[in-house]
């Protein structure tokens, strides 16, 4: 699975070294081309699940997170056109926080990262972010709001996580696509949520999920598995394109 792997040169974001950058607008992803899977905060699962298949997966040691898998290949995200343009209706948050991440500091602080290397960071066109005084302009401040509502969620999401692993609700999941061409292709390490065990939960932990609102991410997350096929059939569409250049 993808990790941070579009941030190519982050670094902490400064008052002096940045007083003269500015961002100009870009409608290209082909920066996150090559994430076969993002990261979703359980808030995202109901417009994600109608899109892309939702799944877990383990990292970092025992650490279970939500993904959005958006290719079935290593290095290929099959929801990102040869133009840059995203082909689905709703983007991972995690891909629209870009350039900005918060990054962990020493004490457990917390600090905003840039990635230098984006293409849209330079000193003459776009939003400043800072003004003449260096103080953070509208459009970097909203940019701060998004990753602090952000974090909030991926800490909510992180309990989640652990609240189905505590309750045995995860279980194990192989991808398995068959092609056209007679090519097949496996994921593995995945985990989906075990319906027949959430049906047999005890009142008192069922009741727990219903009140905090997260038994519809649990359904969210089991709705979204048919857009497994979706998927398998994107990747069918790209292999043809593939053959019809290469034949072209």
């Amino acid at each position: 699975m993808a990790a941070v792997m579009f941030y190519e040169k982050p670094v902490l974001l400064n008052r002096e070294a940045h007083k003269n950058r500015k961002i100009a607008p870009s409608a290209s992803f082909a920066f996150a081309s090559k994430a076969n899977s993002l990261y979703l905060a359980g808030v995202e699962f109901i417009e994600a699940c109608k899109e892309y298949p939702i799944v877990f997966t383990q990292v970092a040691g025992d650490k279970i997170v939500p993904v959005a898998m958006l290719g079935l290949r290593d290095g290929e995200n099959l929801y990102v056109g040869a133009d840059g343009k995203w082909g689905a209706g709703y983007v991972p948050a995690f891909v629209r926080r870009y350039p900005f991440v918060l990054a962990e500091l020493e004490g457990q602080q917390m600090g905003v990262c840039i990635d230098e290397a984006y293409s849209g960071l330079n000193e003459k066109n776009g939003e400043a972010l800072f003004d003449d005084k260096g103080n953070n302009t509208p459009f970097l401040q909203n940019a701060l709001d998004f990753l602090n509502r952000y974090q909030v969620e991926y800490l909510r999401t992180d309990r989640f996580c652990q609240r189905l692993k505590d309750a045995g609700l995860l279980m194990e999941m192989n991808a398995k696509a068959d092609l056209f061409d007679g090519t097949s292709f496996m994921v593995n390490g995945l985990m989906i949520v075990d319906e027949r065990k959430l049906l047999q939960m005890a009142d008192k932990e069922a009741m727990e999920i219903f009140r905090s609102g997260e038994l519809s991410w649990v359904y969210a997350h089991l709705v979204s598995l048919s857009n497994m096929n979706r998927l398998v059939d994107r990747l069918a569409d790209s292999k043809r394109a593939a053959g019809a250049t290469a034949k072209a």
